[in-house]
């Protein structure tokens, strides 16, 4: 009986993993045309690495003395293991954060060897690459699906290959085998990786709480008005612009770290933006649309309610880029709306994106205005796939040891919780943005772009500027954010904050992980400035408060509710945009 149930049981376990590996092959070849290059340019960029290589001896010759300098290595690898062997003294290098176990060097001549082995290969990989003559735009793109192969080929990644995966198996008697392969197929079912437990979070219950009303809303956005905490207020209200892409509650996540809290806290009226789900006909929008119905909208209903002339606008990723094309409209009109600037982790020149650069170019934009058309809609699940492609380790296969290969659940965190919780885009507005905004970079260049019938030119722009950058994003280089300095045509604060797109902006007092640059020189470059500025082990979040207050009027009452003249409460905050689902 005990032996039929346990044939049954592998029977059964057998079916699902078939059904596993059906799924993972669907999910994956359903999404991978909507993340890159088409195969046809993928095999383009390699034809001409291989013609160029081939067509200059140099270059041949610079290879061949990479795969010698590779068998040396190899040589000295043996050399060691064998030494470590003999003696014990001779210690086993462990830099890489994938291999920091110690079951890594319990058997040299097999887990250490093939991990050394495997960190020389790529080592070589990227050496033969950055020797070539190629196009910079072509050696980015070569390197970064080269990569992508690498990353996904670490020996981390392999039960047979990762000690500490067969350890801890072996220590549970299979049970973290068994434990991780229901994680693949409860994350198969659900098309994404799980970075974390989805379940925890709600929206409005425990992340998003802060407490508000919604007093505008229109087919693209809701305006949140929060109730305030102060008895005294600043006169000139705050319209936080969030990015487009995501959820707004990034910067309304739980109350210690909501930056949402600390302003009102800090005795400022807060709005916010809370962008609605596209889907259907919200296909056909376009970047004018998101500017007027997104920002000027919102602009003129928040000095409707509140009575203030000038309001304070913040931007954060996008929406600061956003924020930074309507600013310059409104300048252009002569429409002395805004107080402050504060641009948050936001590029207005586009001439280095990052890491983005190696998938965005002109070829991806002509591919995805063909697949899209006219009217489309972006999901947002391809948005947030392209990320987690950027940063492989981190955001994808860090997840695929801890979750299926050990069975182990993925730590809380709220921020993973809002990465995940995606938007759709307009095809339409989507391809505008990356072919006009991006790869054009029509922002920064005087009467470039036309926004809502007007031209833009950044340097007309003479509002007080707060520009934060921070030093490792990978999506908005600190580099690129500062020369913003450069292109706006009056005051300007420059903050360099530490860590990185996410962590660097949501920083909150209580925290205390990362302090900041402050008062160095903004006429040359970003080097310059950080040599010349004064760093504070402190969040930016206290200076830029003590700056926002300087330049926001008089102290008044706060007001006793919410909305006012012909905008009143439609519902509590956070509102129903945000629940949508795609």
């Amino acid at each position: 009986m005990e032996h039929s149930q346990k044939k049954e049981d592998s029977t059964k376990m057998l079916k699902d993993m078939m059904k596993a590996g059906q799924l993972l092959s669907e999910t994956y070849f359903h999404n991978l045309p909507n993340l890159i290059h088409s195969a046809q340019d993928i095999m383009g960029v390699m034809q001409s690495y291989i013609s160029t290589a081939a067509s200059k001896p140099e270059t041949l010759f610079k290879i061949q003395n990479a795969y010698i300098n590779f068998y040396k290595k190899q040589t000295e690898l043996w050399q060691q293991i064998n030494q470590h062997l003999q003696d014990g003294n001779q210690p086993l290098s462990n830099d890489d954060k994938r291999f920091k176990s110690p079951e890594w060097n319990e058997s040299p001549y097999y887990f250490y060897f093939i991990k050394q082995t495997y960190l020389m290969v790529s080592e070589l990989i990227n050496e033969i690459i950055e020797e070539s003559t190629i196009e910079a735009p072509t050696k980015k793109k070569l390197k970064f699906y080269s990569q992508l192969y690498i990353d996904a080929l670490s020996p981390a990644n392999f039960l047979a290959t990762n000690p500490e995966v067969l350890k801890l198996a072996q220590q549970t008697n299979g049970e973290s085998l068994i434990t991780g392969f229901k994680n693949l197929l409860g994350d198969i079912n659900q098309g994404k990786i799980s970075q974390t437990d989805f379940s925890q979070f709600e929206v409005g219950k425990n992340i998003a709480t802060t407490k508000g009303s919604v007093v505008f809303q229109n087919e693209l956005i809701q305006l949140i008005q929060y109730k305030p905490l102060t008895e005294k207020i600043s006169a000139n209200p705050l319209f936080i612009i969030s990015p487009w892409i995501n959820r707004y509650y990034i910067l309304d996540l739980e109350p210690e770290n909501s930056f949402v809290r600390f302003a009102v806290e800090h005795g400022f009226t807060v709005f916010m933006t809370s962008w609605k789900v596209p889907k259907g006909e919200m296909g056909k929008l376009t970047l004018d649309d998101y500017a007027q119905k997104g920002l000027l909208d919102a602009i003129d209903a928040i000095r409707e309610i509140t009575g203030a002339k000038k309001v304070n606008a913040l931007g954060y990723c996008i929406g600061g880029t956003l924020l930074g094309a309507v600013a310059a409209v409104l300048a252009a009109k002569r429409k002395n709306y805004l107080g402050t600037i504060t641009l948050l982790a936001t590029m207005i020149d586009f001439s280095d994106f990052g890491q983005l650069s190696a998938i965005v170019d002109m070829p991806l934009v002509e591919k995805l205005e063909k697949e899209i058309g006219e009217d489309g809609i972006l999901k947002g699940t391809d948005m947030t796939n392209a990320f987690n492609m950027i940063r492989a380790n981190n955001l994808i296969w860090n997840y695929v040891v801890n979750n299926y290969l050990m069975g182990k659940e993925p730590p809380l965190s709220s921020i993973l919780h809002w990465t995940n919780d995606n938007t759709n885009l307009p095809g339409k507005m989507y391809t505008y943005y990356l072919r006009h905004i991006i790869l054009e970079n029509g922002l920064s260049k005087k009467n470039a772009l036309k926004i809502c019938n007007t031209q833009v030119d950044i340097g007309k722009i003479k509002t007080p500027c707060y520009v934060v950058g921070t030093a490792k994003d990978h999506i908005s280089p600190c580099n690129t954010c500062f020369t913003t300095t450069h292109l706006v045509g009056g005051e300007v604060e420059f903050i360099l904050g530490e860590s990185g797109h996410v962590a660097g902006i949501i920083n909150p007092p209580n925290n205390g992980n990362y302090g900041y640059y402050c008062g160095g020189e903004l006429g040359k470059d970003m080097a310059h400035f950080r040599n010349t500025a004064k760093h504070y082990n402190e969040t930016w979040w206290l200076h830029w408060a003590k700056w926002l207050k300087e330049h926001s009027g008089e102290q008044i009452n706060a007001p006793s509710k919410s909305g006012g003249g012909k905008y009143k409460v439609i519902e509590p905050a956070p509102g129903s945009y945000v629940k949508e689902k795609m």
